[in-house]
Parts: structure tokens; sequence; C-alpha cells
């Protein structure tokens, strides 16, 4: 199928749609500010615009599509895809953009599946677009996995992990060992722990009963038939390669820092534990003219040999980034 638009658009977090036009602009992609809602911006380009011009890698899009147009209504929107057969609906709800919740698996696509997005933004405001499935594309309505935080959580750090698992498709095992800086209150512990991974978590502060509970006294007395918990209470930067110990597969940092130094932790640790093949990092933008330094963190953690690198703006993240990196 052979489809041409002059406008494309995107869905991301409300109050970061400055960001994304600086990605954009930064990228060099010739794409020019057509029209912007909270959450929801269009753009135009110097020639129409195809499918695979969605290739794009917009860490700042949790969807980008190739704009059918504007509707009255959801019907008159829903015309506009024609015999397209995978539908997901998206609308401004709660000062976010949230995906409708899918009624049934098939609209849960496959690889090169064409999908219709219909985004409610007002009464009479709806807006079509279409993209073409992808392996490194979110399955869910506007990349919003529509998870909900147990009670038991200690903090929204559990949130972000999940989603993440979820949009990138990661893959843990109960022989996993994760090393996470900024663990306090422990969310993100208490994510991982629930899956069968055990856990190092590196903060001077304390962390939650629920995830201490499970925790023990020293990394050497780490149990083989369950999983643990070793609170290191440390700042990240002295943290040692024996309080690490063996077998540290994954590093994930959730610290208030500037990507500059969480990037330097990150290959610190993989230093101190070279069978690290994966790392997760919440990227916290105090300036949204940061994501311009996008492929410098990606040179940087090219250098430590990952190859497979994705930077995506999650429904949890806000004004933050998730960035994942593959051995």
């Amino acid at each position: 199928m052979t489809m041409q638009s002059d406008f494309l658009f995107a869905l991301t977090n409300p109050r970061t749609e400055k960001a994304l036009k600086l990605e954009v602009e930064s990228m060099g992609l010739g794409w020019r500010l057509s029209y912007q809602r909270k959450g929801f911006v269009t753009f135009k380009g110097e020639e129409p615009f195809t499918l695979d011009s969605l290739q794009a890698e917009i860490a700042c899009a949790r969807r980008l599509c190739l704009s059918l147009g504007k509707a009255a209504s959801h019907a008159e929107a829903k015309d506009l895809l024609g015999e397209i057969k995978v539908l997901h609906q998206a609308r401004y709800q709660d000062r976010g953009m949230r995906g409708v919740p899918l009624e049934a698996d098939k609209n849960h696509p496959h690889p090169d599946e064409l999908v219709g997005t219909i985004v409610k933004l007002g009464e009479e405001e709806f807006w079509t677009g279409i993209h073409r499935h992808q392996k490194h594309l979110s399955r869910d309505p506007a990349g919003d996995a529509g998870l909900v935080m147990p009670e038991t959580s200690p903090s929204r750090a559990w949130l972000k992990l999940e989603e993440a698992i979820r949009f990138f498709g990661l893959q843990f095992s109960e022989k996993d060992i994760a090393v996470e800086l900024g663990a306090a209150p422990g969310g993100v512990v208490l994510a991982l722990l629930n899956r069968g991974v055990s856990v190092i978590g590196v903060d001077p502060a304390n962390l939650d009963d629920v995830v201490m509970k499970q925790a023990i006294p020293k990394r050497s007395q780490a149990p083989q038939d369950q999983a643990w918990f070793y609170h290191c209470r440390k700042p990240a930067a002295l943290v040692s390669k024996k309080e690490l110990g063996r077998g540290v597969t994954w590093f994930l940092s959730d610290m208030n820092q500037s990507p500059e130094v969480i990037l330097k932790e990150c290959a610190r640790f993989c230093q101190m534990a070279p069978t690290i093949r994966g790392a997760l990092m919440t990227l916290k933008l105090t300036d949204p003219t940061q994501v311009a330094e996008k492929e410098a963190w990606f040179a940087t953690l090219r250098e430590m040999e990952f190859s497979k690198i994705r930077l995506q703006l999650l429904r949890p993240h806000h004004r933050e980034l998730a960035l994942l990196a593959q051995r």
C-alpha cells in the first residue's frame, strides 16, 4: 500500500512538545511545525511524506503517524482509514495523552501490518493517522500500555520500569542480577523482585519495608534458590567491584543527575562488571534542548560496546527519556 500526505503527526507527553520540535530540528529532517495541541504536534515536509518517512527514530514521539486529515466526528475519522483492520484510539485525558484500552486481540498489530490511529482532541476534533508496525514500535495505542501501579509500590519508578519492559519488549530471567543506581525508595527494586530478578540497590537513603524484607545483610550471602536484594548504602561513585560481586547482567539508573554523569557511571560499572549485557537509564531533561545531544550519548554507549541503542519518551516519564542499550 503506497500512501502520501503533506503532513504527519506525533503523539508526545504534554510539556514535551518543545523538546520534540528541537529534536526534529537537530536531526535536519526538514520538517516544519504546522499545528500543535497538548501532546499532539503536526509537521509539514519539503516533500510529501510516505510510510517510509516514519522510520525516523524520534525519541520524543510516543507514536508517529502519516496524517490522513482532520474530522468532526469519530465516524468521519474512521472512514478515512478505509479497509485498514487494526484501529487504535487515543485522546487527551487527565492532563496527558492516553491510549484507549484495546478491546480485542485483533487490535494487536503484527510486524508490517498497517495500523490506523484516531486521536480525539475535542468533541468535534478528531485526527486520523496511519503507520506500519515494526518490532521496535509499541503495540499499544498511543504507545501507552495503560499500566496501573500496585498499591504496594513505594514509588512511580515501578511504573517507569514496567512501561519500558513492555515498550521495548525486554526479557528478564531468574538468572539475572541487576544493579540500580538511585534505588530509593524501591519502586524498580520491587518490580524486578516480583519478576524473580535479584537486585543490588545503590543509594545512601533508606528503602521501603516492602523491599527490605527480602534484603540480605551482605552481598556474599546471596542465596542461590530465590531472588534477593542487597542494599548498598553508598553514593554510586563510591561503589566498588567487590560490592557488585559476580554475575551482574543489567545496569539501571534513575538518579537525579545529568546524562553525562549517568553515562560516566554506566561506563565505570561496566568495567567493574563485564558481564553486564543491558543498560536502562532514565535521563532527566532539565532543559529541552538537551535532547539535541542524543548522538553524543549514543557515541558514548558505542564506546562501551553496546550495539543496540534506543532513546524513547514513555508515558510515565513526563519530561524524562528512557535510554536503553544492549550488547
